[in-house]
C-alpha cells in the first residue's frame, strides 16, 4: 500500500510525549508526512525543536508551519534549542501555519490524515478559514477522557488538549469529517521500561539520540527517572491510529465536548471512533521499540540489534494491522 499523506499538528516542547511521537511518525513507513505545524504558546520555539529533530532524522524535506502564537512562553526543552537559529534550517519554514495546513489538505490528490497531538487551536482556526478541509481529510486526535468514571473511584476529567481550547475542539467535533480519538483510557497506559526502554535509551541512531537528549533535559523539571523508563507516551497512540488500529479495541461512541473541556458520552452527540482498550499493549510497545531503536525482541527475552529480525518483527506487527495526560503541562 502507498504511504498515507499525513499532516501533524503538535505542541511539542511542553510534555515530552510529542517528541517521542514525532520520532515514531518519522520512522513509520506507512506515513508520508507532508507538513508539521506547531500549536499554542510560543509556536516559534516549538518550530525550532521540530526543525532540529528533522535535521537529526535527515528529513529536512518536510515543511514546518508556525501556528498561531499565543504567548512568549516556551517550555522545558528550551535548553536543547537555545542556540539553534531557525533561519539555518535547510528546509521550508512557513510563517502562516494555519494557511499551510489548509493548503496541504485542499491541494492533496488523496485524502489527508490530520493527526493532532496538542490543543486544537490551529485546527479550529483552519476550519473557520476553510471549512472544505473537513471534506478532504480525516481527523485523528490524542484527546479526551471517556470512561474512567465507570470505576466509580476515578472520574473522567477535562483532558489537557481539550481543556486548553474547548471551543476549537467543539468546532472539530462539529465538522463533517471522520474522527478517531485516542483518549486517556488507552494512551495513558503506554510506558517503556526494562529491556524495552534500554534498547531505545542506548540506541546510536541520531534521531533516537536526540529524543533521549530531550527527555533527559525535560526530566530535570519533573525529577523523571530518565535512565530507568520512558515518560508516558500518550501521543504515540494517535500516531499509530493514523495508519493502523488492530492492536486496539475500537468502539463507535457518541461524544460531546463541553464548554469546560469534558468529553462526554451522549446519545444526542455525533458518532466518533474511540480507542477504548488495548488488544495487545505489549505488541504496541514492541513496535515503538523496533522503530525507534532498530532492535527487535529475541526469542529468549531481551533486545538485540538485528536488522533482519527487526524487519520480520515489524512485518508481523503490521500484518496484525497494526495516569492520564497529567498536568505536567500547566
Amino acid at each position: 500500500m502507498s504511504p498515507i499523506p499525513v499532516v501533524l499538528d503538535t505542541d511539542i516542547g511542553t510534555d515530552i510525549d510529542d517528541t517521542w511521537a514525532l520520532a515514531l511518525m518519522l520512522r513509520s513507513p506507512e506515513v508520508d508526512l507532508k507538513l508539521i505545524t506547531t500549536a499554542t504558546g510560543d509556536t516559534t520555539y516549538r518550530a525550532r525543536i521540530v526543525a532540529r529533530l528533522l535535521e537529526a532524522a535527515g528529513r529536512t524535506d518536510i515543511p514546518i508551519g508556525i501556528g498561531l502564537r499565543q504567548s512568549e512562553e516556551t517550555g522545558p526543552q528550551e535548553p536543547w534549542v537555545r542556540d539553534y537559529d531557525l533561519s539555518s534550517y535547510p528546509g521550508c519554514i512557513l510563517s502562516d501555519g494555519v494557511g499551510a495546513l489548509i493548503d496541504a489538505i485542499v491541494t492533496s490528490a488523496q485524502q489527508v490524515t490530520l493527526v493532532a497531538i496538542g490543543p486544537l487551536t490551529n485546527i479550529g482556526a483552519a476550519l473557520d478559514r476553510e471549512p472544505l478541509i473537513a471534506e478532504r481529510a480525516r481527523f485523528v486526535g490524542m484527546l479526551g477522557d471517556l470512561r474512567h468514571g465507570l470505576d466509580s473511584s476515578i472520574l473522567p476529567t477535562p483532558e489537557y488538549n481539550v481543556r486548553c481550547d474547548p471551543s476549537a475542539c467543539q468546532r472539530v467535533f462539529e465538522a463533517p469529517w471522520s474522527i478517531t480519538m485516542a483518549p486517556l483510557d488507552t494512551c495513558a497506559l503506554v510506558t517503556l521500561a526494562g529491556d524495552k526502554y534500554a534498547a531505545v535509551r542506548d540506541c546510536a541512531d541520531p534521531l533516537t539520540r536526540a529524543v533521549v537528549e530531550n527527555y533527559r533535559i525535560w526530566g530535570r523539571s519533573f525529577a523523571a527517572p530518565v535512565e530507568e523508563r520512558s515518560s508516558v507516551l500518550y501521543d504515540t497512540v494517535a500516531v499509530y491510529l493514523a495508519f493502523a488500529e488492530d492492536l486496539l479495541a475500537m468502539e463507535r461512541l457518541r461524544v460531546r465536548v463541553t464548554d469546560d473541556g469534558l468529553t462526554l458520552i451522549d446519545s444526542a452527540a455525533r458518532e466518533v471512533s474511540c480507542a477504548r482498550a488495548w488488544r495487545d499493549l505489549s505488541a504496541f510497545e514492541d513496535l515503538v521499540v523496533a522503530r525507534l531503536s532498530g532492535t527487535a525482541p529475541r526469542a529468549a527475552g531481551g533486545y538485540g540489534r538485528s536488522r533482519s529480525t527487526l524487519r520480520s518483527t515489524e512485518a508481523q506487527t503490521v500484518s496484525r494491522r497494526s495516569r492520564r495526560r497529567t498536568s505536567l503541562r500547566v
